[in-house]
């Protein structure tokens, strides 16, 4: 079986404020994102900026066999939101925006009340099959791209800039505590006899002290000294399987010419046992050819016929 997370990028329907200019723009984008689907062949697929739940299903529709969509009913000011596709069933067990408390709302900007919720909802499943019984669940966490008032890319000085950039990691941190929680509750108190998956563009690095949130206890990562030595600490730990990927593959997107890895994959101990294998874009083939994306509008690129993200994956064996 494989386990996945996609940024679909700008998924619209055309015609509106966000989507494609035309019928035969979106119908290229489809018919991409279903080739690589079909490549991938995953059983259960997280993914992100849904702009429109009736695109998520033109591209299922595009896909040989029956596939399942799931969304999130929480989205950002665009509309975009997280969910699955699936060859699977799965049922829903939790779509949350709110920061856990005793958290506190964070500032967002220069004006204006702290923000409470994470811009786009975490949502999680469940996932059954004859030999798999498993939850995941799919995130897209703040972006390190800068927006400032009045709909600026550019700040007017490096004052704001800086701010600016303080306010985006404060809102990334307060939504990684959000899917720290969800996972927690996830893992049921000990991740080695309840199996959890945690998908989701993070937008940083493994490690960035955001993504590190995730990963609870410290300690026992793989490749590190203590990750074959159990401790009480494994029950509540989420692995991430980045160190997996072969070397040539660990990178996602490219951002200013510069290859990165800011899609992830973590598991709970037990499931960490049934990864056979991870990489990034689609088992078997060369590097996806992705465009180097630039700070700016993220608008621009409404009327690309492809992703600006390689999916990440794992598959699991019993």
């Amino acid at each position: 079986m494989l386990v996945g997370t996609w940024n679909l990028e700008n998924l619209y329907r055309p015609g509106g404020k966000f989507g494609p200019k035309d019928k035969a723009t979106y119908e290229a984008k489809l018919a991409s994102l279903a080739a690589t689907i079909e490549a991938l062949n995953p059983s259960v697929l997280g993914v992100q900026e849904v702009g429109d739940p009736e695109a998520l299903a033109d591209l299922a529709g595009m896909l040989e066999g029956t596939w399942h969509t799931t969304l999130s009913e929480h989205t950002d000011e665009r509309g975009i939101r997280v969910g699955f596709l699936s060859s699977l069933p799965v049922f829903v067990v939790a779509d949350e925006n709110r920061f856990p408390e005793p958290l506190r709302p964070v500032q967002s900007g220069d004006a204006g009340r702290p923000v409470s919720r994470a811009g786009r909802g975490v949502l999680a499943v469940t996932v059954t099959t004859r030999a798999f019984f498993f939850d995941v669940a799919v995130c897209h966490l703040k972006s390190k791209l800068l927006s400032y008032g009045g709909g600026r890319f550019q700040p007017r000085d490096e004052g704001e800039r800086a701010r600016f950039g303080a306010y985006a990691l404060y809102r990334r941190a307060a939504e990684a505590t959000l899917v720290r929680s969800v996972a927690g509750r996830l893992l049921k108190g000990d991740g080695r006899r309840h199996d959890v998956v945690v998908l989701g563009d993070l937008n940083d690095e493994v490690s960035a002290a955001t993504t590190q949130i995730l990963l609870g206890p410290p300690g026992s990562e793989i490749g590190t000294p203590g990750f074959d030595q159990p401790d009480k600490g494994d029950a509540q730990r989420l692995w991430n399987v980045a160190p997996l990927v072969p070397p040539e593959q660990r990178w996602s997107r490219i951002h200013a010419g510069r290859r990165e890895l800011i899609d992830h994959v973590l598991v709970s101990r037990g499931f960490l046992d049934l990864v056979k294998a991870a990489g990034t874009g689609v088992p078997g083939a060369t590097a996806m050819a992705l465009p180097s994306v630039e700070d700016g509008d993220p608008a621009e690129r409404r009327n690309a016929t492809g992703s600006d993200h390689a999916p990440v994956w794992i598959r699991i064996e019993r």
